[in-house]
């Protein structure tokens, strides 16, 4: 048991924002996104072994991905990794992570990510619930928002 003090308040659930990414970090992932299509899965494989908890790093190396299933092991990874974070920053399981806050972008692009590859793979009943608690984290999440 935690010994977190919940948050509430008459304006709804709790926020949680996770910390920032190293910058560094940040700057070489952008450098490999800008890269040339032939050799971005290297470069962002290559700053995700560099720093293994940065989440955005897994999300776009599932973009990157060269199949359905690498897809959807790099996403689950930077989900699964993403909900640790969140419960280090006092998240119980509830409450808001909002896509307007650039440091929770990696984590729901990583779940929408995850979303869209359980269904290639036929996962529908997982594509939902992560689809649902996408909307659950930020009311106001719509698909376009993991391709920015």
């Amino acid at each position: 048991m935690s010994d977190i003090p919940i948050s509430l308040s008459p304006s709804g659930p709790p926020e949680t924002v996770l910390d920032p990414e190293p910058t560094e970090a940040l700057r070489l992932l952008e450098d490999a996104l800008r890269a040339q299509a032939h050799e971005r899965h290297a470069l962002i494989s290559s700053v995700v072994a560099r720093w293994p908890h940065f989440l955005d790093g897994w999300a776009r190396l599932g973009e990157a991905a060269r199949d359905a299933v690498e897809a959807y092991a790099c996403f689950r990874v930077g989900y699964h990794r993403g909900l640790d974070r969140l419960r280090r920053s006092g998240w119980r399981g509830s409450g808001y992570v909002r896509w307007r806050h650039p440091e929770n972008r990696g984590f729901l692009r990583a779940l929408a990510g995850l979303a869209t590859s359980a269904a290639l793979l036929g996962e529908d009943a997982e594509a939902q619930r992560c689809e649902q608690f996408l909307h659950q984290l930020d009311p106001d999440w719509t698909p376009d928002h993991s391709a920015s």
